[in-house]
């Protein structure tokens, strides 16, 4: 089966025939808007998505949540921080339960990791009892707390223990003492760099990270 989730598709046919059978056995998503383009001596099948708010904001959600397994944290947990980003009030615990299909508990244990890392605070709102929520809408803040985060969890750790272990004891000259150090004071000396280089990332301004990384790409 053919999926295509770009905005913009583009398929490229041997022939006629192979074209107008894809497009009659209704293999590509409904929402999808199909041409046939002749371009460059071949056929192609471009297509282009539409989606209404309601499919787009769920398709966010879904897709932020899956990125954020990979930056360290749960799927639901990235998931209600999509919805705060994209919600341009703050919302309630109710509200969040509402929109995702998901327990009181699982909604207050994740907007605790959420406030933990910086990316979410409690609003008050005047005449309301209940708690509100707002995540930063700043990107760049975004992803410059999500490194300072995975910094102090992760980089942090590993260059502590890198610096203990490189201190083994041994005779320097035996080859497994020697090999063993030689790793560990490597891998210490990568994590330092990062480190740096992610200091400078955080403490930078935007405009001005941008441009200087932009340099090495001249």
């Amino acid at each position: 089966m053919i999926r295509l989730f770009a905005k913009t598709s583009m398929l490229h046919f041997h022939c006629l025939q192979q074209a107008k059978t894809v497009l009659s056995c209704g293999l590509l998503q409904k929402n999808f808007q199909k041409l046939l383009k002749f371009q460059n001596g071949r056929l192609y099948l471009i297509c282009y998505c539409h989606m209404n708010l309601a499919e787009a904001k769920q398709q966010f959600i879904s897709s932020w949540g899956a990125f954020g397994t990979h930056w360290g944290i749960n799927r639901t947990m990235a998931q209600i921080h999509a919805l705060l980003l994209i919600s341009p009030d703050p919302l309630s615990q109710d509200d969040i339960m509402q929109e995702l299909n998901i327990s009181r508990g699982n909604v207050n244990m994740n907007i605790r990791d959420l406030i933990d890392w910086g990316l979410v605070q409690r609003v008050l709102l005047p005449g309301e009892r209940r708690e509100y929520f707002s995540a930063e809408k700043d990107i760049w803040k975004v992803a410059t707390q999500i490194v300072k985060e995975r910094k102090k969890r992760e980089l942090d750790p590993m260059l502590k223990l890198m610096t203990r272990l490189e201190a083994v004891e041994g005779d320097k000259k035996d080859k497994h003492v020697k090999q063993f150090v030689d790793t560990v004071s490597g891998i210490r000396h990568f994590g330092q760099q990062a480190d740096r280089m992610l200091d400078v990332m955080v403490k930078a301004d935007e405009n001005w990270f941008v441009g200087t990384l932009m340099k090495f790409f001249r």
